[in-house]
């Protein structure tokens, strides 16, 4: 016959792999929470970029346009010009790249100026903003909107007064 083990050690044996099992959901538990936070920070984070970077592109367009050789001003026909502007001498920067949406990771999708320009950018994202009010941008432009693609980062010219 084999040695046997006392009763009381059976039963103690079958409560630590209780607790052990209580504890690993337990820990489960905090790890999912810990997750969720982390992505609602991340996301926070990619929103603000993305009013950020959007009020970049908005700023350069503006600079690109308010700086047009001659009497007749002009909105970029690609944003690679807003990168590398040849229109002077000297080739003049208002971006010092092109940036990617910081929501969708691709490259923004245009607004398309009445002289056929592009005069502002959007993201694609059809998710639904953090922030559900309307944002100031540094540059003083509003975007508003209920999905990220509804932000629009344009410039418009101000109406010149006689």
């Amino acid at each position: 016959m084999g040695p046997t083990m006392p009763a009381g050690n059976a039963r103690s044996g079958g409560f630590t792999y209780v607790m052990v099992l209580a504890a690993l959901a337990i820990f489960g538990i905090g790890l999912a929470a810990l997750g969720e936070t982390w992505s609602s920070v991340s996301r926070r984070d990619r929103e603000r970029e993305l009013l950020l970077v959007g009020d970049a592109y908005a700023r350069a367009i503006e600079q690109y346009y308010l700086r047009s050789p001659g009497a007749e001003r002009k909105y970029p026909a690609k944003l690679d010009e807003l990168v590398d502007d040849r229109r002077f001498v000297e080739a003049t920067r208002h971006l010092r790249q092109l940036y990617r949406d910081p929501v969708t990771r691709q490259a923004f999708a245009t607004v398309q100026a009445p002289d056929g320009g592009i005069m502002g950018v959007y993201s694609k994202s059809e998710l639904e903003p953090l922030r559900k009010a309307a944002q100031v941008l540094p540059g003083g432009a509003t975007v508003a909107g209920q999905r990220y693609m509804d932000w629009k980062f344009i410039y418009v010219p101000r109406k010149e007064t006689p």
